[in-house]
């Protein structure tokens, strides 16, 4: 352990030393005007510390500069608590819209097929029934026999 605390201080070290690219130097511009915006510092600090920023060569330099600020860290963990809480709430909605989506869906298919059933029937009562009603008469000597009959008695006595 105390081996890596001598390697963890001699990276700290030369990281220090380490030269600062423009982008860094922007990134840390913005963590101060972050900062600035949340009332952690005042304007005549942030337009300082701009200015230090902007002159700094190293990582040293730099770290100076925020060095009594929070990371960043610590502003996105006060963030995070919304986040975990929508997402049940969304699951939720989507899974209620989906129910009600095949519902309304079968509610639809059966009541078409039923419709269909109660048309199936109507035909089968006006068409088919009527038909098989005059068969039925037909053969077991209903009206439409005796007419024949008296028809047929007709015809012979014209021959």
């Amino acid at each position: 352990m105390p081996g890596r605390l001598v390697r963890h201080s001699r990276e700290m070290a030369y990281r220090k030393s380490l030269r600062a690219s423009d982008a860094d130097r922007e990134h840390v511009a913005e963590r101060l005007r972050h900062a600035a915006a949340e009332g952690r510092l005042l304007a005549e600090e942030l337009e300082q510390r701009l200015g230090q920023t902007f002159k700094s060569r190293t990582y040293g330099e730099l770290d100076a500069v925020v060095a009594d600020l929070p990371s960043d860290r610590v502003s996105r963990r006060s963030e995070r608590p919304a986040i975990p809480l929508a997402r049940p709430a969304l699951v939720l909605a989507i899974v209620g819209a989906a129910v009600a989506v095949v519902a309304v869906t079968i509610l639809i298919i059966t009541g078409l097929l039923a419709i269909w059933g109660v048309w199936a029937l109507l035909a089968w009562w006006m068409f088919g029934g009527r038909c098989a009603r005059r068969r039925h008469r037909a053969l077991h000597g209903g009206q439409w026999q005796v007419h024949r009959a008296s028809h047929q008695a007709q015809r012979r006595a014209w021959l």
